[in-house]
């Protein structure tokens, strides 16, 4: 007698959503295969300290074979998705294809320039290792050409920076370049004085942190203010051009000279979206995301599931979930009990997110908690915030190695990453 097939599930993206769906299904009698074009997990929250020194690239990025080496109904695969063939069931690769059962996609999003992608050269966003490594790179390099710039106006340009977007990412690598300028680089050089750098933090409306309460976001905002970061709300850019940020706050126009402009403004979605939705007729909302069904998965097809970032869930509340790492792996977590409810012949659920709240730190002992009727600031929502990061991290080598250099960082105020990588870092100066 012939052994039936196990029902084939193939995972697109190693994120937290593609990497907790994964997990779930470790018990679960299916053959599971994970697709990413990178053989590694990324924990991406914590992509501004390498951007500004305080972790290796290593430390927040964990080998996806590792994570199932003893799973081993669980393939894990380094390739590219580039179309889906919905009626063959088949995900269509850069140099092949794969049949599937049950589809997951979980790719993420990228940066969002509204309509102005010749930003991008000029100010990089922070979503991938690439992009916290130029940032770090522009980082350090300015501080650099300033020590052996003689002209006062070009010198206090390369000491200014400029970060677009107050969400949490901005804010955290706002508080992190002015704690780096205040305290680790202070000393170092002789020609200059890193305290006396100048950081821009601007956002739309009107206040940093929109998604946590007001109060909370104003203590942010002091804190900011307090590490020497210059705040500016309700303010739009509306052009870079050549180290220059030109701005609109009300009906008055401003300019900033700037030469590192960093972007953490705005998401949107991976172009497999638009591919999934002429194949299948879903709706896409106006940044691309796909509208799921309750169980996250494609209107018209139960076969294919999309969660993290690339999904816009509208089934609670009426507004999209916020594209934060605890969404997706929920939504991970859930398709994996929903594909084993499915497979014992059970109708899974409809999803629901349970919000545990939110954190974010704005340099050394400086920290916002929101968990709704309950919040607070200070050095405990700091506290907060180290255990909760070390906790999520994936690996127990990437959660030592984290846990000892925050803790040497925080006792010697230094930083062991300020390095200057690249084949020819000086056209950047010259530029």
């Amino acid at each position: 007698m012939q052994n039936t097939p196990l029902h084939h599930v193939v995972i697109v993206g190693g994120g937290f959503g593609g990497l907790h769906a994964a997990k779930a299904l470790r018990h679960v009698p299916v053959r599971v295969t994970l697709i990413d074009k990178r053989n590694f997990h990324l924990f991406q929250p914590l992509l501004y300290q390498v951007a500004t020194g305080g972790l290796s690239a290593g430390d927040i990025a964990h080998p996806l074979r590792s994570v199932f080496a003893r799973d081993r109904h669980v393939s894990v695969l380094l390739a590219e998705v580039v179309d889906i063939n919905v009626a063959r069931r088949t995900v269509v690769l850069r140099d092949g294809s794969l049949t599937y059962d049950t589809l997951v996609i979980a790719i993420g999003a990228s940066h969002q320039y509204f309509g102005h992608d010749e930003w991008a050269p000029q100010a990089p966003g922070l979503k991938t290792i690439e992009d916290a490594l130029e940032i770090r790179r522009r980082i350090f390099l300015a501080f650099e050409a300033a020590e052996r710039e003689a002209d006062p106006t070009k010198r206090r340009a390369l000491m200014t920076f400029a970060i677009v977007g107050g969400g949490p990412t901005g804010v955290e690598l706002a508080g992190s370049l002015g704690e780096l300028a205040h305290t680790t680089l202070k000393g170092h050089f002789r020609a200059i004085d890193p305290t006396q750098v100048t950081i821009f933090l601007l956002e739309g409306g009107g206040r940093v942190l929109p998604g946590f309460p007001a109060d909370l976001s104003a203590k942010a905002a002091l804190a900011l203010r307090r590490l020497g970061v210059t705040v500016r709300t309700d303010t739009r850019v509306t052009d870079i051009d050549n180290g220059t940020v030109t701005m609109r706050h009300g009906d008055a126009t401003d300019s900033v000279h700037a030469h590192t402009i960093l972007w953490t403004a705005g998401v949107k979605a991976p172009g497999l979206g638009a591919t999934l939705a002429k194949h299948t007729g879903a709706a896409l909302d106006r940044t691309g995301r796909v509208t799921v069904a309750p169980d996250l998965t494609v209107p018209g097809h139960p076969e294919i599931f999309v969660i993290g970032d690339l999904a816009t869930f509208l089934h609670q509340g009426g507004k999209p979930l916020p594209g934060l790492a605890a969404v997706a792996i929920q939504q991970g977590r859930y398709v994996g009990g929903a594909i084993k409810r499915r497979l014992q012949g059970h109708t899974p659920p409809a999803f629901r997110y349970r919000d545990k709240g939110s954190l974010a730190i704005i340099g050394r002992n400086s920290g916002v908690a929101d968990f709704g009727r309950v919040r607070f600031a200070g050095i405990p929502a700091w506290l907060l915030w180290l255990f909760v990061h070390i906790f999520f991290l994936v690996g127990f080598d990437n959660k030592v190695l984290v846990l000892v250099q925050w803790a040497w960082n925080y006792v010697t105020r230094n930083r062991g990453a300020q390095l200057i990588t690249g084949k020819d870092p000086f056209p950047l100066v010259d530029g």
